[in-house]
């Protein structure tokens, strides 16, 4: 008996030593450089891993010169600390530029201008002029009834007029260079300094725009204007999500200042054809599909090569550090990420975004969206099915298996919002036809001395076709009212708001024109004037 308890305990030993072995034996994590699995098959680095960074780059800025880049001169308007931080001499060298000199004209923001020259009880003064930048976007305004704001934008007159000059340029081009901390995947931890910093160009362009036209400078005020629609179009076409978002947003700027603009400049007929035409002529916006298929699926990818080169704690900080999906126990952990082949985890990977690329590139909306939906529960069931799989599941997975486990986490984690980056981009083209739509019938009531009692009467002299409500397959909603029209589409939501948008109160969908434009007073109160 007690012989077979020796021999019992004596097995137990040896498999203990042999699990510390294992556990202690280095893992190993493969996977094949092939167009199906990493996508980019160079450069590599010493260690065969492919650097998503320089593959990425060199596909944003192939074939375009510093001459030709736009962002050259944002940089110059800039200066070396866009954020506050220097920028990497690597970034220059991306660009093909030196880095601009410590001291320049560079821009001065509304806020630090404020500080330096308004000397009142400090941050409800700075709070105040706040909503003085924001409404003067809004209202024509003069240098006597703003003195600080007219003071800023002379102040700011040579970084203005570079970024005029920038938008003339015919493409944009921003590296992505990862910060000097490091500590993470590559891709997710690039800078883009210069991006945010372009709104508040956008500002400033279409303040002065309002400045211009309370001075009855109509040319120079349409100049500026035109000046920000380039500038939000020229930043879509960067890498990023996020340097798309950013141009959405000073688009949607632009658009305000228009329509305050056809209000209050007194144009004729012929200025508002003109004026009508450089927008037809302006540059597309990019799509979310763009940047989805190469900079959202280079990140992805990267963030798993890290991983396979770092090892799956290396990226717990992706669900925020609340969620430890590698590491239920420490041995059981161990086991699951010991060995893996990252094969049908980067294939799965592709196999997302070729998905996702494909529906967003689908021209009926109705099928489109149908597409993403299904693409949103299949990604929903995938978490679910993550979720669902238990500690002794994963121990006993092969190398393949735990590779597309992990990719499957990671997947999960990582891939945006599609639809609703879809929206915006969706809601962005609707006011754009609702802005054409505001010029066609501006030149109408110059010719006319009145608004058309229904939009047929835009055809053909003006318009070949009546532009559909992109949210409703219908002709968007116009009605006469008082001294002037409101127009809408009726938005994502597919119902009829009356024509409210998100800032009125009771609030709504809809995506509206009203003529003559609210005053900004009107609008913070979400007031819908009729």
């Amino acid at each position: 008996m007690r012989r077979r308890q020796r021999e019992i305990v004596l097995v137990a030993l040896v498999g203990i030593i042999a699990l510390i072995v294992y556990f202690a034996w280095p893992g190993s994590s493969t996977f094949t450089v092939s167009k199906e699995t990493t996508y980019a098959t160079e450069p590599l680095d010493r260690q065969g891993y492919v650097d998503y960074v320089t593959a990425l780059d060199e596909r944003l800025g192939k074939g375009i010169k510093p001459e030709d880049n736009a962002n050259v001169l944002i940089c110059q308007a800039l200066g070396p600390h866009p954020e506050g931080a220097t920028m990497s001499p690597e970034y220059y060298e991306w660009l093909g530029i030196v880095s601009p000199p410590e001291k320049g004209e560079y821009l001065i923001s509304w806020r630090d201008y404020l500080k330096a020259h308004v000397q009142k009880d400090g941050k409800t003064a700075l709070a105040a002029n706040d909503e003085t930048l924001s409404n003067a976007a809004d209202w024509p305004w003069t240098a006597k009834e703003q003195p600080e704001l007219a003071g800023w934008l002379q102040q700011n007159e040579k970084p203005l007029a570079l970024i005029v000059q920038a938008t003339r340029r015919p493409a944009y081009y921003n590296p992505l260079v990862p910060g000097v901390s490091g500590g993470g995947p590559p891709l997710m931890g690039a800078l883009l300094p210069t991006v945010q910093k372009c709104r508040e160009f956008s500002a400033a362009l279409v303040c002065r725009a309002m400045l211009r036209i309370a001075q009855g400078k109509v040319e120079e005020a349409w100049q500026d204007l035109l000046a920000c629609h380039r500038l939000g179009r020229l930043l879509s076409r960067g890498g990023t999500l996020i340097e798309m978002l950013v141009g959405i947003a000073i688009e949607r700027v632009a658009h305000k200042g228009d329509l305050v603009f056809l209000d209050h400049a007194k144009l004729t007929s012929k200025q508002v054809l003109a004026c009508w035409e450089d927008l037809q002529r302006l540059p597309a916006m990019a799509t979310v599909a763009e940047k989805i298929d190469l900079c959202e699926r280079f990140t992805l990818l990267d963030t798993m090569m890290f991983t396979a080169c770092h090892g799956a704690a290396a990226i717990e900080g992706l669900s925020g550090g609340r969620a430890r999906p590698f590491r239920a126990a420490p041995f059981a952990g161990q086991i699951f990420t010991r060995s893996i082949n990252w094969d049908p985890a980067l294939v799965n990977a592709n196999g997302i975004i070729d998905r996702s690329v494909a529906a967003l590139r689908i021209p009926d909306r109705r099928a489109r969206v149908q597409a993403m939906a299904a693409i949103d529960q299949d990604l929903q069931a995938l978490k679910r099915q993550v979720d669902a799989a238990g500690v002794i599941k994963k121990t006993l997975m092969g190398a393949r298996s735990r590779g597309e486990m992990i990719g499957n986490i990671l997947i999960t984690l990582m891939l945006p919002a599609f639809n609703k980056l879809q929206m915006a981009a969706e809601r962005c083209e609707q006011e754009q036809r609702n802005l054409h739509l505001a010029f066609a019938l501006a030149a109408y009531k110059c010719d006319h001395g009145r608004y058309p009692a229904k939009l047929d009467e835009l055809v053909p002299k003006y318009l070949q076709a009546i532009p559909s409500d992109l949210f409703s397959d219908k002709p968007p909603v116009y009605r006469l009212e008082d001294k002037g029209y409101l127009l809408y589409s009726v938005g994502e939501n597919g119902v009829d708001d009356d024509g409210r948008g998100f800032d009125a109160v009771p609030r709504g969908d809809d995506l509206s024109v009203r003529m003559p434009v609210a005053r900004p007073s009107e609008n913070n109160e979400g007031i819908v004037p009729k």
